[in-house]
């Protein structure tokens, strides 16, 4: 490879490589990603006119100003997850545009400040700052609304420069923390306060505390707390007060049970309105919430009586309970007897829970993924405002049972019971539901197709899917308010009819055992306005195409149409879209194809019968059959026969009724005197012990002409018929001019039979000697047709006389024509 060559492949790569990093965005703005390319310094080939520049999950430890200088543009840049170690805000003071900066995820100890007046996103968390990195140039960011911090100490006085900053979110990290100075974040003003903890040391609950002070929005990571309940820090007496938060979420939590009541208690009686705890790890005594002496201690001063619960929601997801022996009902009650709207404890490993013993104030509850059983809820009345109740993923068995619990939920609108082990035991199981439910999902259960007789009469919208539903039964309960009804993954044949649906709009019946959908579906339901019937194993075949002409005419009813819809069988057709199968009318229709296949038998048998009775056609075949079987055997038997020699001028045919003619005037004046013609007649030419036909072909190949001598009397001859045909297939397989005729007797058309259909075509189209009367023109009629036999035989078959030319080249073809 040469140098030049070297040049341009070079080149060509580093164009690949710029044009795959830098590319418009929908916004038309020029974005640059290099991350996660190990690059060791930022780049020097970036588009001057770059908008985004994405340098994160580098091994970049320095950044000068010289490097971003030359991007006027910039309005957003990624730095995170690099090892810069030092950081001067100068570098970036050529970059006015600069409105999105993330330098989280480093190493950074040390910042030097400079003022970036247009930035609104700045991210210094994850750092390994001592303090918090805020100096005095951040107090003129009149436009930041993100602020990421790190730090191992928080003072009062660490937010001085940021007091007056209307901040939305500020996140801080406080790993290897050490120092809390109290009250510090309460010099802070901004919507959101997200904190993650050191995930290996105690929380200081102070930080949660002058956080719900801080904010509407409190977010704490790794709140954990391995001291016992006695060593817990009280929150101020004032607290309840001034607290701010009306969202409260902790993440990553690890606590004993009293410290976590302490914490509920606290928000309980506070403006927090929704609670939720993610990864929560709760150990020690599980005691009543009544024992418990906090709540008599700040009832005591008289701080929770003046004030009322805010609480609506509380969440617990992904609990782990760290007690093996404990008394559950203890824990059990104090859920149940939450005086909050929305209760949801997800993938807690749960058994059971209570019914709360006085009138609830439950509207929404999710206890998905745990272990409750058939159980639950039942004769439970005091659950009279419950909206939504969803128990996805338990161990629920019985529908019936299921039925039952909701019987006295009078609100009840909408329940999951997806994920279960729900079995149907059909008619001798009773089924008691609420009037209210609305919408019910019973998805991915093992019912079958007695569910549709323990369903609830007004139900809206139903979920079976997933099921092993084979067929809707007939004669079911009219299900009159059903709307939406999903069967999709269950064993279906055949498109369910709509006698029990009357008002079905929604149909799904997507991943069954289809093979041909019914043509009169949109027949028997006539309220249906989509039906999803993709993904089935449809069988492309005629009794299809009355499906495929209903959705032509369903006013694009069908959802997903044509992409979800693919054959399976044939094999041959396998992956092919419905819409791209076609057939015929004909191959389709049994009547029509019964009827053209008679009608085509009819004329079959119409033709067969016209070739055999006027043309002769069973005759031509045989003969062809003859001369194909004398040919072969004449191959195998005489090789050397294979190139046939000329041996005769012309091959007599007659008729033995013409023979005395032939005899006596044709081969006579032939044969003798000047120019004699050495002709095949039969008599004496044919070879004994062959078959005549075989003998009438070799004499017919042997003899350069062929001369039929016709008259009324050759017409009725069989063996002149068969002379003629073999003479007449000569003259087309080898393209020659070998016929002449001699016309002995004039021959009436109608005394020729049909079937000699050949010699008609030849006496229309072809010139014949016709044999005259008048003795005076015989010797013309000799000298022309010693003119049409004119040849010379090769050397070896040649008779002693000489033979002489009677007439002129010119004077034959003259008379041929005539």
């Amino acid at each position: 490879m040469g140098p030049l060559t070297s040049i341009y492949v070079t080149a060509c790569v580093f164009l690949i490589m710029l044009w795959d990093n830098i590319q418009p965005t929908v916004e038309n703005k020029i974005t640059a990603n290099y991350s996660g390319h190990l690059l060791s310094e930022v780049p020097k080939n970036i588009s001057v006119h770059t908008h985004i520049l994405d340098l994160s999950h580098n091994r970049i430890s320095e950044i000068s100003n010289l490097e971003f200088i030359s991007l006027p543009d910039l309005q957003v840049l990624n730095l995170s997850h690099n090892l810069i170690t030092e950081l001067d805000f100068s570098v970036f003071v050529f970059n006015q545009e600069l409105e999105y900066l993330d330098l989280s995820h480093n190493n950074i100890r040390k910042a030097y400040c400079q003022r970036l007046a247009r930035l609104r996103h700045l991210d210094l968390s994850f750092n390994k700052f001592t303090i918090l990195p805020i100096c005095q140039e951040f107090g003129i960011m009149f436009h930041l609304e993100y602020l990421g911090l790190s730090a191992m100490m928080i003072r009062r006085s660490d937010f001085k420069y940021a007091t007056h900053l209307q901040l939305n979110t500020v996140f801080l990290t406080l790993e290897d923390f050490s120092l809390y100075e109290p009250l510090s974040l309460t010099a802070l003003n901004t919507r959101s306060l997200h904190i993650v903890f050191a995930a290996n040391q105690n929380f200081s609950f102070s930080l949660l505390y002058d956080g719900m002070i801080t904010s509407k929005n409190l977010k704490i990571v790794n709140l954990r707390y391995t001291l016992s309940h006695k060593y817990f820090p009280f929150p101020p007496s004032e607290l309840p007060k001034k607290i701010k938060a009306t969202d409260l979420t902790l993440e990553t939590v690890d606590l004993e049970w009293t410290v976590i009541l302490q914490i509920y208690l606290l928000v309980e009686y506070s403006p927090v309105e929704h609670l939720t705890v993610r990864n929560l790890i709760f150990r020690g005594p599980v005691v009543e919430l009544a024992e418990y002496k906090f709540v008599s201690l700040l009832r005591s001063l008289g701080q929770l009586l003046s004030l009322r619960s805010s609480m609506k929601t509380l969440t617990l997801e992904h609990v782990q309970n760290k007690m093996y022996y404990f008394n559950q009902k203890i824990l059990y009650r104090q859920f149940s007897e939450m005086n909050i709207d929305s209760l949801t404890i997800y993938d807690a490993f749960m058994p059971h829970m209570l019914c709360p013993k006085n009138p609830s104030s439950f509207k929404y509850l999710n206890f998905s993924r745990n272990a409750l059983t058939d159980m639950l809820f039942q004769n439970c009345e005091t659950l009279a405002n419950l909206k939504l109740l969803i128990l996805h993923r338990n161990r629920f068995e019985s529908l019936s049972k299921v039925s039952l619990m909701t019987s006295q939920m009078k609100s009840l609108r909408y329940l999951d019971m997806s994920s279960n082990l729900l079995r149907n035991g059909g008619a001798e199981e009773r089924c008691q539901w609420t009037d209210s439910l609305a919408e019910l999902d019973l998805s991915s259960n093992q019912l079958t197709e007695s569910v549709f007789e323990c369903l609830p009469v007004n139900i809206n919208k139903l979920d079976l899917q997933n099921n092993q539903i084979g067929s809707v039964p007939k004669g079911i309960a009219e299900l009159k308010s059903l709307q939406e009804l999903n069967l999709a993954s269950n064993r279906l044949a055949d498109l369910p009819g709509c006698q029990g649906f009357t008002g079905l709009e929604i149909l799904n019946i997507e991943r069954n055992l289809i093979l041909t959908p019914s043509a009169d579906f949109f027949g028997s339901c006539p309220s249906v306005k989509e039906l999803q019937a993709g993904q089935n194993p449809f069988k492309c075949s005629c009794e299809l195409q009355d499906f495929l002409h209903l959705e032509r005419q369903s006013g694009r009813k069908l959802a997903g149409w044509p992409e979800e819809y693919v054959c399976k069988y044939p094999e041959d057709l396998s992956g092919t879209q419905l819409n791209d199968f076609h057939l015929s009318e004909l191959a389709c229709n049994t009547t029509l194809l019964l009827v053209t296949a008679l009608l085509l038998t009819l004329v079959l048998v119409a033709v067969v019968a016209f070739l055999c009775i006027c043309l002769d056609v069973p005759w031509y075949v045989r003969m062809l059959w003859q001369w194909t079987q004398t040919k072969r055997r004449a191959w195998h038997d005489s090789p050397e026969e294979r190139e046939t020699v000329l041996q005769f001028h012309a091959f007599i045919s007659y008729s033995e009724r013409d023979a005395l003619w032939v005899k006596n005037e044709l081969i006579p004046s032939l044969e003798k005197g000047e120019g004699s013609v050495q002709l095949c007649q039969h008599e004496r030419n044919f070879i004994p012990g062959k078959s005549i036909v075989e003998n009438i072909i070799n004499c017919i190949e042997k003899s350069y002409k062929s001369i039929f001598v016709l008259s009324p009397n050759f017409v009725q001859s069989e063996w002149c018929h068969y002379e003629l045909y073999f003479a007449h297939h000569k003259l087309f397989s080898e393209n020659s001019n070998s016929l002449i005729l001699i016309l002995l007797e004039p021959i009436p058309s109608y005394v020729i039979p049909a079937r000699y259909h050949k010699l008609k075509a030849l006496m229309a189209k072809r010139t014949y000697l016709e044999w005259p009367k008048e003795r005076s023109k015989r010797a013309l009629f000799w000298a022309n047709l010693r003119a049409a036999i004119g040849i010379k035989l090769p050397r070896s078959f040649e008779t002693d006389e000489e033979h002489i030319d009677v007439m002129s080249t010119s004077n034959v073809t003259q008379l041929l024509i005539k």
